[in-house]
């Protein structure tokens, strides 16, 4: 499959999502691990499956939907993913980065990603909401190898800042403003879908990682690419190995997204609007 062949399937994809719905979001919000009651908050909402939609690929992880949601959030039109695919799952990265191409095709020129992470800096415990202030990508693979399509963007992209200061801002502001604490920090990618060992971990706090996590990147990366600003935040749902001695598991990911649910969506439902706006005054 060619470069080429990746926008002519988003063309596809997005005219199809865009059929089944009269909203026409200009914000896209992925929901991670454990995080997906979000979408449940939506007015006028109506949901597709992946499997359902041209060229989507299917979550296989738990904890994930895999569902699309088109719908309201108050006034403000969004699409929002139940859940993503990953590196780990066995897709391509073509795979993994479709969905914002495909939003991008709809006319979103903004995404909010959220992801369940490990906490490497010990200041942000298990439960804390970061928002996500840089990455170092340690997954081997980036989507915009190939050949270059000018209908996706440039091949050459300033990462400098990949997520957006000003919505980092907002989401900061409005945590203060609901008394829930959102701390900054840099994000690893790395492929999983194995948990790090603790000398991984001491590898990445050595070269200044706060989380660490198995998704985002190569979103981000791709987001980038065709102009949408984002905002990206991650729930601390456990420890990284090495920085206490409890084990890690999937379940308790799980769980503490769920204890944490009620603090992320009131952060969203403050923070939306105010991107919103922001897309809309260009």
């Amino acid at each position: 499959m060619s470069i080429s062949d990746d926008f002519t399937q988003a063309e596809f994809a997005a005219k199809h999502i865009s059929s089944k719905s009269p909203i026409r979001p200009t914000v896209a919000i992925v929901l991670g691990s454990g995080l997906g009651g979000f979408a449940d908050e939506m007015t006028d909402a109506v949901r597709i499956s992946y499997n359902d939609i041209p060229h989507f690929a299917r979550s296989t992880a738990v904890g994930h939907a895999g569902q699309l949601v088109m719908g309201n959030i108050g006034d403000c039109p969004v699409v929002v993913m139940q859940g993503r695919v990953h590196l780990y799952e066995g897709y391509p990265v073509r795979s993994v980065v479709f969905p914002m191409r495909v939003f991008s095709r709809m006319g979103v020129h903004a995404a909010i990603l959220t992801n369940a992470a490990g906490g490497i800096n010990k200041e942000y415990g298990q439960g804390r909401l970061v928002a996500i202030s840089d990455h170092i990508n340690l997954q081997g693979q980036n989507p915009l190898v190939g050949q270059e399509d000018p209908n996706l963007g440039l091949r050459f992209i300033d990462m400098s800042e990949a997520y957006s200061r000003d919505y980092r801002r907002m989401a900061i502001d409005a945590g203060k403003r609901l008394g829930i604490p959102v701390g900054e920090g840099v994000y690893a990618a790395m492929l999983g879908p194995s948990y790090e060992t603790p000398a991984e971990i001491r590898f990445l706090r050595t070269i200044g990682a706060d989380l660490v996590g198995m998704s985002t990147v190569p979103e981000v990366i791709a987001a980038r690419q065709m102009g949408m600003k984002v905002l990206a935040i991650s729930c601390v749902t456990n420890m990284a190995a090495g920085t206490t001695d409890a084990p890690i598991n999937h379940e308790e990911v799980l769980e503490i997204g769920k204890k944490i649910s009620g603090q992320f969506k009131a952060l969203l439902r403050e923070v939306v609007p105010l991107i919103a706006k922001d897309v809309a005054q260009g």
